[in-house]
């Protein structure tokens, strides 16, 4: 690090449990954000304060104007901006040396394989089942830690999915495919706003304690927070050992599909 490096960092540094290793771990860090809305705003500009030295943005979306009663990354002048390409912005005057990559196109499991060989950490933020169902399935087949979050409502929840432990459950161990879940928009079912930047929040710690390898992650938890009374629940997850992604029922259906 050099003098202006050791200087903007220095509060973390000053934390015993990061320090300076930490902090250059951070340095030399590529974190993967999967939508550039309510929650890939907050983790996009705490992951950028932070240090980590080049982040991904996928978001094929504009900005609305009724985006920014919750969307801090964005400004009334970018109404109709890409957002990938805003949140670059936002990040840029914040801290200009970081290298930020948008992918202004939709994510389907293509592109995702093609970047997730090359990034640390994975965090979804995006907002439909399917799309947190092909992070997943990335996620575990290229063994990134995935750090998920969702918000409606009062309600946000927060979870790490980490495949390269053996005992980590993934997303579909949660929430399975098989399994019919309501879609809920925040245009018809409407956010509180300050909870997108708590849920985004929580998602950027985890994300750094995972690439300082400070503390003990999300793994295997899911936390849950009812905004209304300001109330965490957490609830232990287990590994599915017959999930179709991460367990043995995958193995069963990849040995059908080649016989």
């Amino acid at each position: 690090m050099n003098d202006s490096q050791l200087l903007r960092y220095s509060r973390h540094i000053l934390l015993d449990e990061l320090g300076i290793e930490g902090q250059q771990k951070l340095l030399a860090s590529h974190a993967l954000i999967i939508g550039a809305g309510g929650l890939g705003s907050p983790v996009a500009l705490y992951l950028a304060s932070s240090g980590v030295a080049r982040i991904t943005v996928i978001d094929d979306d504009r900005i609305d104007e009724t985006n920014l009663q919750r969307q801090i990354a964005h400004k009334l002048a970018g109404v109709g901006q890409l957002k990938a390409e805003s949140i670059a912005q936002a990040i840029a005057a914040i801290n200009p040396d970081i290298e930020v990559v948008c992918v202004t196109s939709r994510a389907d499991a293509a592109l995702l394989d093609q970047l997730m060989p090359t990034v640390d950490v994975v965090l979804d933020c995006s907002d439909n089942f399917s799309t947190r169902h092909l992070i997943n399935q990335a996620s575990v087949k290229h063994r990134k830690p995935l750090v998920s979050g969702a918000a409606i409502r009062f309600d946000g929840q927060v979870s790490v999915y980490d495949p390269r432990r053996s005992d980590s459950p993934c997303y579909a161990c949660v929430f399975p495919q098989t399994e019919i879940f309501i879609e809920e928009r925040c245009a018809s079912m409407g956010v509180f706003a300050p909870l997108v930047g708590i849920i985004g929040s929580v998602q950027a710690a985890e994300a750094l304690k995972l690439l300082c390898h400070v503390g003990q992650p999300l793994t295997g938890r899911l936390l849950m927070l009812d905004g209304r009374y300001m109330a965490w629940n957490e609830l232990t997850i287990p590994k599915d050992q017959n999930c179709l992604v991460c367990g043995s029922g995958h193995s069963e259906t990849s040995k059908r599909v080649t016989t």
